[in-house]
């Protein structure tokens, strides 16, 4: 099989697993800078160019787009898909998942447990708004941060009004969440490959930092998901129509509460808690479902 992955950097440990993977299994594999892609969006035959080279004869697309580029990754994903190329992910999820506001909506339509979360515009609201998730301590998350930036606990009513009023100073849009606080600044996450979980691990928080990402000094271990945990992801990663998706959980009292669906998860961090080649199940997903043609919109939501 031909496969293009869609990432700005060849040498980050997601990118270059995913090409080993690949090779190993005999496919022709391909880093692609999206941004340097350019497309003739009103031809009748749809090709996407890198520089001045067709990419054509492609059998899958596995989109690593940064949330910095998602308006630009997604419609050369969308380009792909209107050639039949099989997308790992397909941009109208990818665009589900990437808007906080718009996934939380759709998951808790389908009922999946998610922390209490207060959206609102008129500066007017912010009493009502911080009493509607219990108070303070509170999470305020900008809607468009991505790996722990623009989240921000307000531990007292008055950083909270603070924080409230910066925000919306900055024209910003963000939600305010309910501090889940028996989690103890860890959460789960669940890798989830086509219709089931295929590795979990634990990522606990450093001293101090409420945010458990890796990259901001968290750790990461091993873990044993229960079944409603297993259930949970496995429905948020189908309600969001994504093949791969990395599912965040909160553990509370009342059971699993869905943080983030993300449509871009890193390997490095859950392949060396778990020891599993979490890669290579992502390209045998691949050779088991892409097939021309094989995608729930070809482009067109």
């Amino acid at each position: 099989m031909k496969i293009i992955i869609l990432s700005r950097n060849p040498k980050l440990y997601s990118t270059r697993r995913l090409v080993e993977a690949g090779k190993e299994r005999g496919h022709e594999v391909r880093v692609v800078d999206p941004i340097k892609c350019y497309m003739n969006i009103t031809s009748h035959h749809p090709v996407v160019y890198y520089k001045t080279e067709p990419l054509e004869g492609v059998d899958a697309v596995i989109p690593r787009i940064g949330a910095s580029i998602t308006f630009y990754g997604t419609a050369v994903l969308r380009q792909f898909e209107m050639m039949g190329v099989f997308p790992l992910n397909e941009s109208v999820a990818i665009g589900r998942s990437r808007d906080k506001l718009r996934s939380m909506q759709l998951l808790s339509r389908k009922g999946i447990g998610l922390p209490v979360t207060g959206f609102a515009h008129s500066v007017d609201d912010t009493d009502q708004l911080v009493a509607l998730v219990g108070g303070a301590p509170l999470v305020i998350k900008l809607l468009e941060g991505t790996q722990g930036r623009g989240v921000v606990l307000a531990e007292t009513k008055q950083a909270a009004e603070s924080v409230i009023d910066a925000f919306r100073g900055l024209d910003a849009n963000f939600l305010v969440q309910e501090f889940i606080k028996e989690a103890g600044g860890a959460d789960v996450r669940a890798f989830v490959v086509g219709d089931r979980v295929v590795a979990a691990m634990k990522r606990q928080a450093k001293e101090g930092e409420f945010r458990s990402n890796l990259h901001r000094g968290g750790t990461a271990s091993l873990v044993r998901l229960t079944p409603e945990e297993r259930s949970t992801a496995q429905r948020a990663a189908k309600i969001m129509g994504l093949n791969v998706a990395g599912v965040d959980i909160l553990r509370s009292r009342h059971g699993p509460l869905v943080l983030e669906v993300n449509s871009s998860p890193g390997l490095e961090g859950i392949e060396n808690a778990t020891n599993k080649d979490v890669a290579s199940m992502v390209i045998e997903f691949i050779e088991k479902n892409a097939k021309p043609n094989h995608t729930r919109t070809r482009g067109k939501g």
